[in-house]
């Protein structure tokens, strides 16, 4: 029995959820509404504030979506209710982001600047305070939205092993590689 599967999920103040006649489930709260289409074979049920999700049958793949459903349902209620934020930083000499409503506008050591739209269901915010890293913040209630757009952006430039220079995310650790051996 999976583990995760067997969890149940708390509904917090504020969040509903339902489950419609075609296996959509929509979760609605104050950061907006998500759905998500479940399998047939695994079953979803909502009483007093709880979600619980059982499987029809023991084959591998459903037991394997078992606990993969119940952790997107979680992103969703937890999504709604209180968003998901991830903060990326720029390290580099003359690396900038600047942003205007959901338009990132970044420097990143090329002839010219990147400009990346971020859909209009997230946020972005870029601070740049002297002596420190430009830092970007996007966030949002879709949790996997969030890391699309966190990896699209990181993958523009990515920390490289010799001086570290890159996007990255705030708290990533980048393993550096010694560099030519000097001298005879």
């Amino acid at each position: 029995m999976s583990r995760i599967g067997k969890k149940v999920i708390n509904v917090p103040e504020g969040v509903t959820v339902q489950v419609g006649n075609d296996n959509v489930v929509t979760v609605k709260g104050k950061k907006g509404e998500l759905k998500q289409f479940v399998n047939p074979a695994i079953k979803v049920e909502v009483k007093d504030n709880q979600v619980t999700l059982t499987r029809s049958t023991d084959q591998i793949q459903h037991r394997a979506q078992h606990g993969l459903y119940r952790a997107l349902l979680a992103n969703l209620v937890q999504g709604v209710a209180d968003g998901f934020e991830k903060k990326m930083e720029l390290v580099g000499v003359g690396y900038k982001a600047t942003n205007q409503g959901n338009v990132l506008d970044l420097s990143l050591g090329y002839s010219h600047n990147i400009i990346v739209e971020v859909p209009k269901e997230l946020s972005v915010a870029t601070e740049q305070l002297k002596g420190q890293n430009p830092i970007i913040t996007i966030s949002g209630s879709d949790k996997q939205l969030v890391g699309a757009v966190c990896a699209k952006i990181r993958s523009l430039r990515k920390p490289e092993p010799y001086k570290g220079k890159g996007v990255r995310f705030v708290g990533e650790v980048v393993r550096k590689k010694a560099g030519k051996s000097a001298g005879k």
